[in-house]
């Protein structure tokens, strides 16, 4: 009887069937093959997941913009606290309860880091539903190394409001703010003239984030603030008339990135590299 033979050596028999074995060669190139689809994967999981984030953080913004527009229209036109430091050092905003937020984060263990309390404080909490979610981005994660050794996963809030916007209180008394005497504060809603070309919440550097008093000085060519870069490489706004949008930065300088002790603010801005601060200084408000 005629035998056939395999045009592998390596072949063997298994009862009635044959199999070619795969040489070592065949075998590196397809576990290079698995790999690189799993690095392929990888990457387009990873946008999706951040594109995922980026449409939650535009939706946090516009629930606050819209809690803000309930907020005045239950209180005859008037708008929420925005409170920040002292006039003469800015400093940091007060804790006061009645503030919108009266939260201030920094990098230590300090417990207003990732207690949710105020959510149940204050006049504007009850617009924004008292959900904690609403208050911080999905893609802000940054913390310490404190932090993370003490088992924390996040911190509770991302966002803040611009100075220019709402009764700053003592720094807002004669209807500009004290850090722009030369620009309009808008206490009420129908301070406004544009309400669609003035942000009012914003997702903020978390190096910058303290209190929700977003400032920059319209006079200074720095920031004072600084916007966060989360979502490939821009921040999500909302306005005054509730639209939402997000931008994204031109410059290296904007993005520092998300971590602790990266912005060294007051943060000079190059005279050549001023796009990104004079689309938010334009955006903040207009002259009074």
């Amino acid at each position: 009887m005629q035998r056939f033979r395999t045009t592998r050596k390596t072949a063997r028999l298994f009862g009635p069937y044959s199999f070619a074995a795969f040489t070592l060669l065949e075998l590196l190139v397809s576990i290079a093959i698995v790999v690189v689809l799993a690095g392929l994967l990888t990457t387009a999981l990873a946008k999706a997941r951040g594109k995922a984030h980026g449409v939650v953080c535009l939706g946090n913004v516009k629930q606050l913009s819209l809690a803000w527009l309930v907020y005045a229209s239950d209180h005859q036109d008037r708008l929420p606290y925005n409170l920040g430091g002292r006039n003469d050092d800015r400093g940091i905003a007060p804790k006061a309860d009645y503030n919108w937020v009266n939260n201030i984060l920094n990098w230590d263990l300090d417990p207003d880091n990732t207690n949710t309390a105020f959510v149940a404080k204050g006049s504007f909490s009850p617009y924004a539903s008292r959900v904690a979610a609403i208050y911080r981005c999905p893609s802000d994660r940054a913390l310490s190394d404190e932090q993370k050794r003490a088992g924390w996963s996040v911190r509770v809030r991302s966002y803040s409001m611009n100075a220019m916007v709402g009764d700053a209180g003592e720094n807002s008394r004669y209807g500009t703010n004290f850090f722009n005497p030369g620009y309009k504060q808008f206490k009420k809603l129908s301070d406004f003239i544009n309400p669609g070309q003035i942000f009012v919440f914003l997702d903020e550097h978390p190096d910058s984030i303290n209190d929700g008093y977003f400032l920059n000085k319209t006079e200074e060519l720095e920031w004072f603030d600084l916007p966060a870069s989360y979502h490939a490489g821009g921040a999500s706004f909302s306005y005054g008339d509730g639209h939402a949008d997000a931008h994204r930065w031109r410059h290296a300088t904007t993005k520092p990135p998300a971590q602790p002790f990266v912005a060294a603010l007051p943060l000079p801005v190059e005279p050549t590299k001023r796009a990104d601060y004079d689309w938010v200084i334009y955006r903040t408000s207009i002259e009074y």
